[in-house]
């Protein structure tokens, strides 16, 4: 079937949670039902976002791309935060981060490899966002360090310097843009190539953009709301389902927001492009390691619910696993099914490990 027809039916969703919310359903019914909507929203939202970019040229469509990749994470994550789940926007952060690497690219190479032997990619980009990760994991795992390392150091100087950091990595983030758009935008024109060339032929007509932006403001209108449903819900449902407050905010959460890039990066890594399906999956991470956590460190600090980057050790451990055997697999620049199967065993064996975690404080 379709995804884009799958997307179409999962929209039903959306008066079904709002119906929900004001008839006073269970909580695990509206949890449900607004996790559901919120994927179909946040595919139409990278599809407007993709028709716009169509109009306004390279340069500008790169940024919006950049810009709106990961635009329902932020909206969920922040909302969360605007509700004081500070440890739920941290665990979902990691969550989104594990789940590009090991869940996205191990379907993608183990999908793409059993009908193609061997699929190549470009070595240069991967070993860059490999070593932009590598940064990711040293700002995350230093706050803790310096938490774990001191006694009795106030939260305020935690807080000071989560800031601080987040600003070096936002500065990062604007230079990787520059460097793949402007300096070295020849590195990624394989990929821009094969996301122009994904239906077979260019597009005969220009979209009409005062459309699309009205669509992707009612869909971010659309994600808002039901983020709104899913987190008032949150903590009564998890209870209600049964699942693990640590597993349903890494793993669980991370899948929804992302369902829509997983279904991009797995269609055209079985179309034979993988350099578009891993430019997906890593560069989905970065966007929430340098762009997203650090905005909303930013934005906590601004609405007075402080959120700092001292991470739960576990939390840690998880992502630089993840950093490690994604960057040994994909630093040659080729992959098969069986690179695929690994990547998805230490997915697996991520997420037993969180699913037997007992709850942290601030996640029950």
């Amino acid at each position: 079937m379709n995804k884009n027809l799958i997307f179409s039916i999962l929209l039903v969703f959306i008066p079904i949670s709002i119906t929900g919310h004001f008839l006073h359903w269970s909580e695990s019914v509206i949890f449900l039902t607004s996790a559901m909507a919120i994927i179909p929203l946040a595919a139409f939202m990278g599809l407007a976002t993709e028709e716009i970019a169509v109009v306004v040229g390279p340069n500008l469509g790169g940024l919006m791309n950049a810009t709106f990749g990961n635009a329902t994470e932020l909206i969920l994550a922040f909302i969360a935060l605007k509700s004081g789940l500070v440890q739920v926007v941290k665990a979902t952060l990691t969550g989104s981060i594990i789940g590009n690497l090991l869940l996205v690219m191990g379907f993608a190479m183990f999908l793409g490899g059993l009908r193609y032997k061997e699929q190549n990619f470009q070595p240069t980009t991967a070993r860059l966002n490999a070593s932009s990760m590598n940064l990711a994991v040293i700002a995350l795992l230093l706050p803790t360090a310096v938490e774990y390392t001191s006694t009795g150091i106030a939260p305020e100087t935690i807080q000071t310097l989560s800031v601080a950091v987040a600003l070096v990595l936002i500065s990062v983030y604007v230079l990787t843009l520059f460097f793949s758009m402007k300096t070295h935008s020849y590195l990624y024109d394989v990929g821009v190539a094969e996301n122009e060339e994904e239906d077979g032929e260019k597009p005969s007509h220009q979209p009409n953009i005062w459309l699309w932006v009205g669509i992707l403001l009612i869909v971010t209108l659309g994600v808002a709301v039901e983020s709104e449903l899913l987190v008032e819900s949150l903590e009564i449902a998890t209870k209600d389902l049964g699942l693990p407050a640590l597993f349903t905010g890494v793993i669980f959460l991370p899948i929804i927001g992302n369902a829509a890039e997983h279904a991009t990066a797995v269609t055209v890594a079985m179309k034979d492009k993988m350099d578009l399906s891993v430019s997906v999956a890593l560069g989905s991470s970065l966007q929430i390691a340098l762009f997203v956590a650090p905005v909303l460190v930013i934005a906590g600090w601004i609405i007075g619910q402080p959120m700092d980057l001292n991470f739960n050790p576990f939390e840690l451990v998880a992502v630089a696993v993840s950093v490690l055997i994604a960057n040994s697999i994909s630093s040659d620049g080729n992959s098969n099914w069986l690179e695929g199967v690994l990547l998805l065993a230490t997915y697996v064996v991520i997420a037993l490990a969180f699913y037997f975690h007992p709850a942290i404080e601030g996640l029950a």
